[in-house]
């Protein structure tokens, strides 16, 4: 069974075609810069091209994605009968999906609802909807959804203390974002430890350019640390993450903004970057620091505490703590970053093994030192094949 897995950005559309008999990617690659100049497709199956092709809109590129999909050299199919199926990640599921879905015309419509929620997202997300729809027709179409991992936050964990009736009416509440990349590695750690995930207190930080923090209790999400939109939490690439709402009204005030802008500041040119002015990359960081950069070494402690201070509350939370995984880009990758929030949690027993550790990037691996009464793992994320085993999942149920 072949599935097509496609994530529509605002200005890009990724995908990857899996064989779900042995779950291995057949082809790969993104669409990059649609509706604008110099537009291109990076494409990948035994070899890497770069094809430059103008992509006016998203089915524009879905089309030459297909293409490619069949070119007798490039691709991995004779013809479109050959995908049975498509995934779509989508970011906002509200209250409405739980859980990933098969979709319909009908779904569009309320998903075209959520735009508000994700402006920059929803519209490309529900545009390479519609255009599968167009050139597949017969396909079934699954979406998948960020925030669907976290329907199971229980409501004094997801509500904020504000006027009820402000939930009631907008719907303002804790979503979590990343939670196709929280679900996959809960459940890999588990399988990792051969132990039943239900049976497991575990949390998984997910730390890349934006990062983020899940409690997971007996399988079930019961808090992250992303709220009503992915600002909130860690401290991030491009994004300041938890402050005082009363600095939004008081910088623009002083420095004459509008909301708006002051919202574009705190997303997008804060955080790492926004501090330093070097970089929203933690490997510039790292090599700031090491050179002598006070911003950069006080950034990176800002960082690393911000995430301990998680830890902490989130095993409080879960009334103990058997598990937890690193991953994405820095998770995955920056084995100093994982060894100095380890070594600041000394004191609830995790320890890691620091030979295993160091210089370790993107390998699946148990970093558990012999003493520590936490397991601690590196799980590299995979959100495409998650997308990709729900979507096998609802269209085998289906038949």
């Amino acid at each position: 069974m072949n599935i097509l897995v496609i994530n529509s950005g605002s200005s890009s559309l990724k995908y990857k075609l899996f064989n779900m008999d042995e779950e291995k990617v057949l082809v790969s690659g993104v669409a990059e810069r649609i509706g604008g100049e110099h537009s291109f497709i990076k494409h990948e199956n035994h070899e890497k091209t770069i094809i430059n092709v103008n992509l006016p809109n998203h089915k524009a590129a879905l089309k030459e994605v297909l293409n490619l999909l069949m070119d007798a050299k490039l691709g991995a199919i004779k013809n479109l009968s050959e995908i049975d199926a498509v995934g779509h990640r989508i970011l906002h599921g509200q209250e409405a999906f739980s859980e990933s879905v098969i979709l319909d015309q009908e779904k569009v419509e309320t998903l075209k609802g959520f735009i508000e929620m994700g402006p920059l997202h929803m519209p490309a997300n529900i545009g390479g909807i519609e255009a599968c729809f167009s050139l597949m027709p017969d396909t079934p179409q699954i979406g998948a959804f960020d925030t669907a991992f976290h329907a199971t936050i229980p409501a004094k964990a997801h509500l904020y203390a504000l006027p009820y009736e402000l939930y009631e009416k907008y719907k303002i509440r804790r979503y979590g974002f990343h939670g196709t990349s929280h679900k996959f590695v809960a459940n890999r750690a588990a399988k990792f430890l051969g132990r039943p995930l239900e049976s497991l207190k575990m949390i998984t930080l997910h730390l890349g350019n934006g990062s983020s923090v899940a409690a997971v209790e007996d399988g079930k999400c019961i808090d992250t640390s992303m709220g009503f939109t992915p600002l909130e939490g860690l401290v991030m690439g491009t994004r300041c993450g938890d402050m005082d709402p009363a600095i939004v009204p008081f910088i623009g005030k002083k420095l004459n903004m509008t909301p708006d802008e002051v919202d574009e500041l705190m997303n997008k040119k804060s955080g790492l970057k926004g501090f330093t002015g070097i970089s929203n990359d933690m490997r510039d960081i790292q090599q700031a620091k090491e050179e002598g950069n006070k911003l950069a070494q006080l950034v990176y402690e800002m960082f690393i505490y911000r995430i301990v201070k998680y830890i902490g509350a989130y095993t409080a939370a879960l009334g103990g703590l058997d598990v937890m995984v690193f991953t994405a880009g820095i998770g995955e990758n920056d084995f100093e970053a994982r060894k100095d929030i380890c070594e600041k949690l000394s004191f609830m027993d995790i320890k890691i093994d620091e030979k295993l550790n160091n210089g370790l990037r993107g390998k699946e691996t148990r970093l558990t030192a012999a003493d520590s009464k936490v397991e601690v793992l590196l799980i590299p994320t995979n959100e495409e094949l998650s997308i990709a085993l729900d979507t096998y999942r609802l269209v085998n149920n289906k038949k």
